[in-house]
């Protein structure tokens, strides 16, 4: 019978994040896959962890995949740890996943950390719709599509970055997005926890002035829904009505369909647009 693969979470910085499950867990398979096991190492030895350790990273994680399917189908059961936080987020783990799958084994996730969510909790921006990218491309015609895409974005976005593109990011996000509130959070959990709630502008302006430290989640305000609205009507405003109204009829619109797309536009009833034209036409419309 198949072993289990167990996605464990690890604190992010406080040890005190740790959960019993987790460590009854670690202490009970018979391999657990790190992304670093040196640091992983030191984990393991804090909560006096002995089990035997390997190495599954970005650079092996296919090849290495392979391996951990076969052990896995042979009956063991296998912890998957990385750095800090969710295993398979933003993750190599995520390519294990897919292929435990595909093999009918087992896969379970045991809740714990996770940077994005909690540097979500802090933002104070909208929390019911949100998206998560991770870490932008390096390559600049891939940065360029993925922000080309989040500034049509409605959900709040939340990304992490390294200190040294801290700059370079923030850079990117004001020439893309514009300036939106954004709250920048850092060493989370950790002694030096630090949340600042500004905007893109202000961020840059302060990262610029002094070297970042640690690592970050940005959590970005989403584009604003109500403000485009706004700034729409104000366009079709500036067109009378009837003017309006016929650029919808020279598109193959009856009279009636077009009159329901004015007051759309508008942001008013069907009657007002109606009322608005019997005036314009002196009572016939």
């Amino acid at each position: 019978m198949p072993g289990t693969l167990f996605l464990c979470a690890t604190p992010i910085g406080n040890l005190k994040d740790m959960t019993e499950r987790v460590l009854d867990t670690l202490n009970n398979v018979s391999l657990i896959a790190a992304e670093d096991t040196r640091n992983s190492m030191k984990l393991l030895t804090r909560f006096d962890i002995h089990v035997p350790l390997t190495s599954y990273h970005e650079y092996n994680k296919y090849d290495k995949a392979e391996e951990l399917v076969t052990l896995l189908l042979s009956g063991k059961d296998i912890a998957l740890i990385t750095d800090a936080g969710t295993p398979a987020v933003s993750d190599p783990g995520e390519v294990l996943v897919k292929k435990c799958i595909e093999a009918g084994i087992k896969v379970t996730s045991l809740p714990g950390a996770c940077a994005a969510i909690t540097a979500l909790t802090l933002s104070g921006l909208s929390t019911g719709r949100f998206t998560f990218e991770g870490f932008l491309p390096s390559e600049n015609r891939e940065r360029r599509e993925i922000l080309s895409e989040l500034k049509d974005e409605y959900r709040t976005i939340i990304i992490y970055e390294a200190p040294h593109h801290l700059n370079k990011t923030l850079k990117d996000l004001l020439d893309t997005l514009g300036d939106r509130r954004i709250a920048i959070c850092r060493e989370l959990t950790k002694i030096h926890e630090e949340t600042v709630h500004t905007t893109i502008s202000a961020a840059l302006m302060s990262s610029e002035e002094k070297k970042p430290r640690g690592e970050y989640v940005l959590v970005i305000e989403g584009k604003d829904r109500e403000a485009e609205k706004a700034e729409k009507i104000k366009g079709f405003e500036e067109l009378g009505i009837k003017e309006h109204l016929e650029t919808y009829e020279k598109q193959g619109m009856d009279r009636k369909e077009a009159m329901k797309a004015v007051a759309r536009d508008r942001g008013v009833r069907k009657r007002d647009i109606y009322n608005a034209l019997l005036s314009e036409d002196g009572g016939k419309t």
